[in-house]
């Protein structure tokens, strides 16, 4: 069966077909540390906020494009690689191949006076042309759909 559906990201593959029982991608991290950093490099118009969660998940975090940067960064220095995994936009829409990291992360929270401890969750891919750094999710533990 040939797959229709379309890759937008620089890893070398083709997404799931119809009827797929995985979404997983063996063999990651698909993207080379040093490469994303260098994406990062670029400056906060590199990051595109891909998928209409994502956008939401950043504004009920209260984090802009350059705290998603930072943090991306702070994951791939101090962060834990979770998985690869296709990940598609909308149904029917393309599909980016991505890495999914978890970092920990000491926040000031006013509210309670003191440090506190956070957990996000940020999965990305590179565009196929290199230059763009696709944001696919970015969230809490509790909102992870990771197992």
């Amino acid at each position: 069966m040939v797959n229709k559906e379309r890759n937008i990201t620089a890893y070398q593959g083709d997404p799931p077909t119809a009827g797929y029982t995985s979404r997983r991608i063996a063999g990651g991290p698909l993207y080379n540390k040093a490469d994303v950093r260098s994406v990062l490099q670029r400056g906060d118009e590199a990051l595109i906020t891909w998928t209409r969660k994502c956008t939401l998940d950043l504004q009920r975090l209260a984090f802009d494009i350059a705290d998603v940067r930072a943090l991306v960064s702070e994951a791939l220095s101090l962060g834990k690689y979770r998985n690869s995994e296709w990940c598609q936009q909308h149904p029917n829409g393309p599909w980016a191949a991505c890495d999914a990291y978890q970092v920990t992360r000491m926040e000031w929270v006013h509210a309670a006076h003191k440090d506190m401890r956070f957990d996000y969750y940020v999965k990305f891919g590179i565009g196929k042309t290199g230059k763009i750094l696709l944001i696919v999710s970015c969230h809490e533990p509790q909102e992870r759909g990771l197992s």
